[in-house]
């Protein structure tokens, strides 16, 4: 029987505060919560928890929490108020410039791209397959809430953050703290590329009809339906991705 998560911050969040990597960690501890910032897992404004709390919540010493929430607002990621009701604040970054994202889609060669989302489609296919076999209904309550902001989402980052957290939060469904970790990570590293491929309005209504299979093969039990679904939705937009950088 698999163990359930304590989902009291909802699967994916719980996933971000859960102990970082022993190796590099305020590099670990950065990333973390800059790709939850960048996904939208954490709210633009929203405090986050005092630094004992978090610090312990991650399984770092204080000192190097400090450096990594240092780090996070020297990128512009975080602010930092003082006096009664002071602490640490996320601070959505400004919207990635079409130009600026380009620019970086061109350092990556076509079959880096084509193995990264080779990757991608293993971990959101193994999620889907094990949150059909494991997830009770009142776990895809977030995951569907994503699902339904990605129609009404007006620009191109937004439905790329949507993009994002709805492949971590379907990892977090599956009851796997390390397949939304890697999710999360991965989503950090690829996700803003996505805004090249999601501002077109009709592909954005196909993602949002595949999502919507996704969630009724899982909800439905149906576990190798659930992870065909959810791989095709990944090799699809990686292809569009592909299509973009050969175009550049």
């Amino acid at each position: 029987m698999a163990v359930r998560q304590d989902q009291s911050d909802g699967g994916a969040r719980w996933a971000v505060f859960s102990p970082v990597d022993s190796r590099a960690r305020v590099d670990a501890v950065v990333r973390r919560l800059g790709d939850a910032i960048e996904l939208g897992l954490l709210a633009d404004g929203e405090q986050l928890p005092g630094e004992s709390a978090l610090a312990g919540r991650l399984g770092v010493s204080t000192v190097t929490l400090r450096e990594a929430l240092m780090a996070l607002r020297q990128q512009g990621l975080l602010i930092t108020r003082r006096g009664r009701g002071g602490g640490s604040f996320v601070s959505l970054p400004e919207l990635p410039a079409e130009d600026r994202l380009k620019a970086r889609l061109r350092g990556w060669s076509t079959e880096e791209l084509r193995d990264l989302g080779d990757h991608w489609a293993a971990l959101s296919g193994a999620a889907a397959r094990l949150a059909a076999q494991r997830t009770e209904p009142e776990d895809l309550r977030q995951l569907c809430r994503t699902a339904d902001e990605l129609p009404r989402a007006e620009d191109a980052p937004a439905r790329s953050r949507l993009y994002g957290r709805f492949h971590v939060e379907l990892a977090a469904a599956a009851q796997s703290a390390r397949l939304t970790r890697e999710q999360l990570a991965l989503q950090g590293e690829l996700g803003a590329l996505l805004c090249l491929v999601l501002a077109d309005d009709p592909y954005r209504e196909e993602v949002a009809d595949r999502q919507r299979e996704v969630i009724s093969a899982v909800q439905d039990g149906a576990h190798e339906t659930a992870g065909a679904l959810a791989e095709r939705c990944v090799r699809e937009s990686t292809a569009r991705l592909v299509a973009v950088r050969l175009g550049l």
